[in-house]
């Protein structure tokens, strides 16, 4: 089943990188190490948040094989689902399909696509926080979603 949604997103970036400028939403990829915590908070909040406005993605440069417990909870508890949050690996038609890139500490391993508006949230890491500091990094990156979303276009 996750070898099929990644494969669908795959397909869909390329598709998107062979027809730019064919409108549509925003394309919002949020990228970090592990893929497993501070990325999927941000993907699943800014997509629960932006409905259709914005496409939003995910990627690792090292995927974990899971989300992290704590970052799955606090989706829960936040009513998101956890159905789509795994680990993906990040690949170059995913960032090239992307119209901002947002790194969350991955440093050079990251690539830059000419083009792409890159910004770099300094968030703090949840892997093997207590729950307590897990919801007081969701609520960051809660904050930096409302601002994200004030600056986007409408798409």
């Amino acid at each position: 089943m996750l070898a099929e949604k990644l494969t669908a997103e795959r397909l869909d970036a390329l598709a998107h990188t062979q027809a730019p400028g064919s409108g549509g939403a925003v394309r919002v990829l949020f990228v970090r190490g592990h893929n497993a915590g501070r990325s999927q908070l941000a993907a699943a909040l800014l997509a629960h948040r932006a409905g259709e406005r914005v496409s939003v993605s995910s990627a690792g440069t090292d995927p974990a094989a899971e989300v992290e417990p704590h970052v799955a909870q606090v989706l829960l508890e936040s009513g998101l689902s956890v159905a789509d949050a795994y680990p993906k690996p990040l690949t170059s038609e995913v960032v090239e399909a992307a119209d901002y890139v947002i790194t969350m500490g991955c440093g050079d391993a990251c690539p830059v696509v000419p083009g792409r508006h890159y910004l770099d949230w300094s968030v703090a890491d949840p892997d093997g926080a207590p729950i307590g500091v897990v919801r007081t990094i969701r609520d960051d990156i809660d904050a930096r979603i409302t601002d994200l979303l004030a600056t986007l276009p409408a798409g």
